[in-house]
């Protein structure tokens, strides 16, 4: 036994010497040629898909990374890289015993891994040799590091460091990031801003300002005191320091696009190691979709809107055309917050895909939905959902309750298809931040109560102008050989069901009950178009899209303060109707798909019932998909005497009052008194409330007249001035209209428009 235990002795410290020998040769042996030569640099130019410079982290002098030498370094820069990183640096030979026992023992303490205890010579021996975190890769760092340290001297190894340390969005090195973070050379930084590089150094990607400016100011924070905890800096320099901004604004044409290019150096796995990367983003749509977003907070600042962003995409290739996040990326406050990528709810806006369901379940345009009081039992208690306008329509055909984004037949068809149908058909459209269970969302699901990101919202868009199919989308250039996509093409619902929600949405005359006779949805070609508004205004989204693109916008705050009653037709709508008109300009909008063209046929029906039209109804043209269209003839429209069944009659009773109304026997020409002419809009007596914030020529009213005489030459004035016009844009004060026929019928009316 005493032998067996002499021989393991024996080749224990046989095993140790030869250990140490090999150690010892490693860390003699000479370092591989042109390891700590001046590196050209790593960097990476992107360009717009014209070849316009969005941004690069190049140096000023237009090399991809100027090598800095350290004595050309501001002297604040070395401190503060000593005091975050290794004080001791001149103090060990590469590797600081104290520090790791240091880090061992806070580890242990804290149940996991707090500080490696690494020194810079070891930080440096990662970036030559890419070692591994992990124990083995620690100790193969630590004789990398003595090997460092014997064959060059602490100026060459802490210049070597400067000079290829990351910091974040792709800046390799304190000057690349001093001019990405700062616009300065890295010979002349503030102290502050040498605290906050030293701070990057550890979680370069999550910490730098462009990301995240509180956790950037924590890290500057934490450089500042370690400077003055060794005592590098003086008390007052270290408050005055603190107080400087985290960023400057860049030099003009040197950072387009901040929020598109951030996001992009942000995924470095997806990023090239250098080169120029040619993008999907259109400059001049950018730079002028930004100018529209600032405008936009700009008219709504009044009504507590203090922040907007919108994102255009290429309906075919997935490319992204323009990327706006926030109205300042160089604002003080938040001005970094992307909402593009944030998730807030988006009120009505997922209703297309709601119906879009429904359509491929068999219901069509025509079905009858009720737009009734109902209380739903759901497993957090009565739930009774209420229109925008806080009035029930009674029986609606789809069409029109999608078009005038009708709440409660939304939530029925929700009722009815499950809200569990319904989030599958979301998780397809590309909604992934709608993580929840079906039985967390509920009915709600449908009045958007989860929150999604703008382009996830008009990602899913492009799937309806797409025929149904959803695509993944690209920020490269397509036909670059290094195309980066994320995600496999999908069926979200069927090309018929997609070409019928595109052709409702498209409907001017169907959004008539719900949003008026003129809205931001009125365009020269065709476009679908949806809004939403999520509870207590406090976000606005409008979508369109056609046949070529897809523009999404977001108007609200940050914060989530409400707004003051600013609705997405109010708020959001004149935002996308500017932004469509821009993207108009650059790219053809092109004709979305018909619902002929995808397999649906035409049918006369009922404008009532939403069935077979029958002789006495108002007749209409709807569009089916096959097996779909009604078999049965209307029988609500009958002859005098015969009821209708009690749910519909006295709504049917008061549409037909309506029709009656407008379609009155012409009276007699020399019938002085008016013959029953009237005017119908404004009546007499409206109050109506400038709504702030909003452009005058969507701020109007419909002048129109009713009865004898009223289908010929009206002439209208307001206050006794001639008024030419059909549209009357509201002002603040009191109003008298009078109409008059071209037979001498005449009608007056007095309104008052309160600011």
């Amino acid at each position: 036994m005493k032998r067996i235990l002499k021989r393991a002795l024996w080749c224990l410290v046989a095993g140790i010497v030869l250990a140490a020998t090999g150690a010892f040769t490693y860390v003699l042996w000479p370092l591989p040629g042109g390891l700590v030569t001046r590196s050209a640099g790593t960097g990476v130019r992107l360009e717009d898909r014209h070849g316009l410079v969005l941004r690069t982290t190049r140096a000023q002098d237009g090399s991809l990374q100027r090598w800095v030498a350290l004595g050309d370094m501001d002297p604040d820069i070395i401190a503060a890289f000593l005091a975050v990183e290794d004080h001791r640096f001149y103090r060990h030979s590469g590797v600081d015993l104290r520090a790791i026992g240091r880090a061992l023992r806070d580890n242990l303490r804290g149940g996991r891994v707090l500080s490696g205890g690494s020194t810079i010579t070891m930080q440096l021996a990662r970036l030559y040799y890419g070692t591994p975190r992990s124990f083995t890769g620690k100790l193969r760092q630590m004789l990398q590091a003595w090997r460092l340290e014997w064959h060059l001297d602490k100026a060459t190894i802490l210049e070597q460091y400067l000079n290829r340390v990351p910091l974040g969005q792709g800046a390799v090195g304190v000057p690349a990031a001093a001019a990405l973070y700062f616009d300065r050379a890295a010979s002349d930084i503030s102290l502050g801003q040498a605290a906050l590089l030293a701070g990057l150094a550890r979680a370069p990607s999550s910490n730098n300002p462009l990301v995240s400016q509180s956790r950037a100011a924590e890290r500057r924070q934490v450089g500042l005191m370690r400077l003055a905890a060794v005592g590098y800096a003086a008390t007052a320099d270290i408050q005055r320091a603190g107080q400087e901004p985290l960023l400057v604004p860049a030099r003009s044409g040197s950072f387009q696009a901040p929020h598109f290019t951030s996001r992009l150096l942000a995924h470095e796995d997806a990023m090239p190691a250098d080169g120029v990367w040619r993008t999907s983003l259109d400059l001049g749509l950018q730079t002028a979709l930004e100018a529209e977003v600032r405008h936009t907070v700009d008219l709504l600042k009044t009504s507590g809107a203090r922040q907007a962003a919108a994102i255009v995409l290429d309906n075919r290739t997935g490319e992204i055309l323009a990327w706006v996040g926030s109205p300042d990326f160089w604002a003080d406050t938040a001005g970094q917050v992307d909402m593009v990528t944030s998730p807030r709810q988006p009120g009505s806006a997922l209703k297309p895909f709601l119906y879009g369901l429904a359509f491929d379940r068999g219901y069509s345009p025509a079905s009858v939905l009720p737009d009734i009081a109902h209380t739903y039992a759901t497993s957090l208690g009565p739930y009774r959902p209420r229109n925008y306008d806080r009035r029930y329509h009674g029986p609606v055909r789809a069409r029109e309750a999608l078009a005038s984004s009708y709440n409660v037949p939304a939530v029925e068809l929700t009722d009815r298809l499950s809200a569990a149908a319904l989030l599958d058909v979301l998780h397809r459209a590309g909604f992934e931040s709608l993580a929840r269970t079906p039985g967390y969302y509920g009915l709600g699901l449908a009045l958007g109560n989860g929150d999604v990101s703008l382009l996830e919202l008009a990602n899913g868009y492009r799937a309806l102008a797409n025929g149904g199919e959803w695509q993944p989308t690209t920020w490269r250039k397509v036909g670059d050989p290094r195309q980066v996509t994320t995600g496999e093409p999908r069926r979200v619902m069927t090309a018929g069901a997609a070409a019928l929600v595109t052709d409702i949405l498209s409907d001017p005359v169907a959004r008539i009950p719900g949003f008026g006779l003129e809205t931001p949805f009125d365009f020269a070609f065709p476009v679908a178009a949806k809004t939403g508004t999520s509870r207590h205004f406090t976000d606005n989204w409008a979508v369109a899209t056609t046949r070529n693109f897809t523009v999404a916008v977001w108007v609200g705050n940050f914060n989530g303060q409400p707004m003051d009653r600013v609705s997405g037709i109010t708020g959001a709508g004149p935002l996308l109707h500017r932004a469509v008109l821009l993207t108009a300009q650059r790219y053809p909008p092109g004709v979305l798909t018909r619902p002929q063209d995808a397999g649906a046929i035409p049918v006369t029906i009922c404008a009532l019932s939403g069935l077979r039209a029958g002789p006495r109804c108002p007749h209409q043209v709807e569009w089916f998909t096959p097996g779909t269209a009604p078999e049965r003839e209307c029988d609500w429209h009958r002859p005098s005497g015969m009821v209708l069944p009690a749910e519909y009659q006295e709504w049917a009773d008061q549409t037909h009052a309506v029709q009656a109304e407008f379609t009155s026997a012409p009276a007699a020409a020399d019938d002085s008194s008016g013959g029953g002419f009237r005017i119908s809009s404004p009546r007499d007596g409206d109050v109506y409330q400038v709504p702030p914030g909003v452009e005058t020529r969507y701020a109007t009213v419909a002048l129109r007249a009713a009865g004898a005489g009223a289908n010929g030459r009206l002439r209208w004035s307001i206050n006794g001035r001639p008024y030419a016009g059909q549209r009357w844009g509201l002002e603040p004060g009191q109003f008298t209209f009078i109409a008059r026929t071209s037979t001498g019928a005449v009608d007056s009316v007095r309104i008052q428009v309160t600011d």
